[in-house]
């Protein structure tokens, strides 16, 4: 019964947040990559290539294998968290950048994911590496990551007024679902969670600080512009451990997956405030935020 609960709960959870970014977003979000196209193709490779590298060499690192292992490649595959733009604003981020890329990596991810947990079976769970790559696991993610934010642009576009008055409240209780969803997966899975607790935060940890670190110092090695650079820091910074949760719970059947997910969803947010109130000590003044970024702030 409490299986069934969950695996119930978990998808419309995800839709509730997914619908609630769906809301903020407008197709002229997707067509503003033209107006920052080395920011979003840099940030991009970060996000799909590089972390997944970082995060296999991470797992070979701690000794981490099975299905653990495969919930943090599923981790590093899944876009950037609602919090990404909460953060970035704090720290001087160009927010509409935060806003295109969201969108962009929720697209994405729909491919790249069933890929990379196809790759991930294969190597740590002797699974048959095609079964990421069945139709139904494709079609699976991209009804409980893409259709509401589809959903909820239409909403927006529909009824503009009201979405933009309930966006706050929308927001507010995507966060409190969020914490919900790593609570449930937490107690679900609490038995695992105890026996591997250390290194599943030392781990996330470690990653979460790379992830910053990569989405900051890569573009600012292609002369990327500093707001724009912390833009992509909580971009791919800050990944969305529900969709990582929900997946795994309700795709993958699966819920010892979705540990490092819950565990991530945690403890991310510490280095995430730091990231924040460094990069807007220290790198904020270097450029101020653009006009557009500023336009987006009370998207926030």
């Amino acid at each position: 019964m409490g299986s069934t609960i969950f695996a119930v709960f978990l998808p419309l959870a995800l839709a509730l947040v997914m619908f609630g970014l769906g809301l903020t977003l407008t197709v002229g979000d997707f067509v503003r990559v033209l107006r920052y196209p080395k920011a979003a193709v840099v940030a991009l490779l970060c996000q799909m290539v590089l972390l997944p590298v970082v995060c296999f060499g991470l797992i070979y690192l701690f000794r981490l294998e099975g299905a653990l292992a495969v919930g943090m490649l599923l981790l590093a595959a899944s876009p950037g968290g609602p919090s990404a733009n909460l953060f970035s604003h704090i720290a001087g981020g160009n927010v509409a950048l935060n806003i295109t890329l969201t969108a962009i990596n929720s697209v994405l991810a729909v491919f790249t994911m069933p890929l990379i947990v196809a790759l991930a079976f294969s190597r740590f769970m002797d699974g048959d590496g095609s079964f990421g790559l069945r139709p139904d696991k494709f079609a699976q993610v991209f009804a409980i990551v893409l259709v509401p934010v589809v959903v909820g642009m239409l909403v927006h576009h529909r009824f503009t007024a009201w979405s933009e008055r309930m966006r706050g409240n929308v927001k507010i209780l995507s966060i409190v679902v969020l914490a919900l969803v790593v609570l449930a997966a937490v107690a679900k899975n609490f038995d695992t969670l105890t026996e591997n607790i250390g290194k599943l935060a030392s781990l996330s940890l470690l990653f979460a600080v790379i992830s910053l670190g990569v989405g900051y110092f890569v573009p600012r090695l292609f002369r990327v512009d500093a707001d724009q650079a912390i833009a992509s820091a909580m971009e791919i910074g800050i990944h969305n451990g529900a969709i990582a949760i929900a997946v795994a719970g309700s795709v993958l059947h699966n819920n010892t997956i979705a540990v490092p997910g819950a565990v991530y969803g945690v403890l991310m947010n510490v280095p995430a405030a730091i990231a924040a109130y460094l990069l807007a000590k220290y790198v904020r003044t270097e450029r101020p935020v653009s006009v557009s970024g500023a336009a987006v702030h009370d998207q926030v």
